[in-house]
């Protein structure tokens, strides 16, 4: 792993280091930011440069981690062209001069790929299909950021359902994990915004886990039960800033059961009404969880 941080400079010594990387077969690359400036600053002919000696000299590469770079299509190309039968693992987030063509070019080529993180941009039906295909072997793990670059301007196209329902057949046990850093007005696309949330149960029946920071102050006890009733295979749900009455969020517990192995719930979330207040409801929630529970608090300090 390559680890550069502070200034401009430690990011490009980084990229000197794997120019000098031709006499050496490694498997696996991690580039890895830990603050401003990061590799992003860094010229980026400089950095395609350093990547693609990697890329042309490894040949047996099998795990790359390259969030946050400037690497852009044709790099990708040459590592398609050297590791095509040994790549394994990519995760490739916030990196903006890669376009759709160049992860597709990837899914296409790379047919051992089993875990890939990207950001929801890049996403189309075309890469879904790919990873579906007969020659690929079964997807493991897709981690999807849809981040809103551009707040307002932000515009998010939408997947067609036969594509995700093909890559579930492909890959039955695929696990597939969504992070959204939106706006409340541009959830639009996709199926939980606030008003949508109990839509989750008809897209997502495999739900496993699912968890909501921040949802406004609308109480989501029709939601939650809704979810509760459809998503048989939801084992963790965590809640904070939004709102759910006691007697709602006793409810979900008591349909969800035991299968909850975890369940992280700010006190803050919790509104007491006529069944239930603060004092009573960790001894419901035990009860029906089958262990002690007691609602998460904030720090005072």
């Amino acid at each position: 792993n390559c680890k550069q941080d502070l200034t401009v400079e430690s990011a490009e010594a980084a990229c000197d280091i794997l120019s000098q990387l031709v006499n050496c077969t490694i498997k696996t690359l991690g580039l890895i930011s830990t603050a401003r400036p990061s590799f992003m600053d860094v010229s980026q002919s400089h950095f395609v440069s350093a990547l693609t000696v990697v890329f042309v000299n490894s040949k047996s590469l099998s795990s790359i981690k390259i969030d946050g770079t400037p690497v852009d299509d044709p790099s990708l190309k040459v590592l398609v062209a050297n590791n095509s039968d040994t790549l394994k693992l990519l995760k490739m987030s916030s990196c903006p001069h890669v376009s759709p063509a160049g992860i597709l070019c990837v899914a296409d080529q790379c047919h051992g790929l089993r875990e890939l993180a990207l950001n929801y941009h890049l996403l189309s039906d075309e890469l879904l299909l790919a990873l579906s295909s007969e020659k690929h072997v079964h997807l493991e793990h897709l981690r999807i950021d849809v981040v809103s670059e551009n707040p307002g301007q932000t515009h998010f196209h939408t997947i067609k359902r036969s594509s995700w329902e093909a890559l579930v057949r492909h890959s039955p046990k695929v696990n597939i994990v969504m992070y959204f850093f939106l706006y409340k007005e541009e959830f639009e696309p996709f199926f939980f915004s606030k008003e949508m949330l109990g839509r989750i149960g008809l897209h997502c029946p495999r739900l496993v886990e699912l968890v909501v920071c921040a949802n406004g102050l609308e109480p989501l006890d029709e939601e939650l039960i809704q979810i509760a009733e459809r998503c048989k295979s939801l084992t963790a749900i965590g809640l904070g800033e939004c709102e759910v009455t006691c007697s709602g969020f006793v409810e979900f517990v008591k349909m969800c059961g035991g299968r909850l192995t975890q369940l992280s719930i700010m006190e803050e979330v919790l509104i007491p009404d006529s069944s239930f207040n603060m004092e009573q409801i960790h001894s419901e929630v035990s009860k029906h969880l089958g262990r002690i529970w007691f609602p998460d608090m904030m720090p005072t300090w």
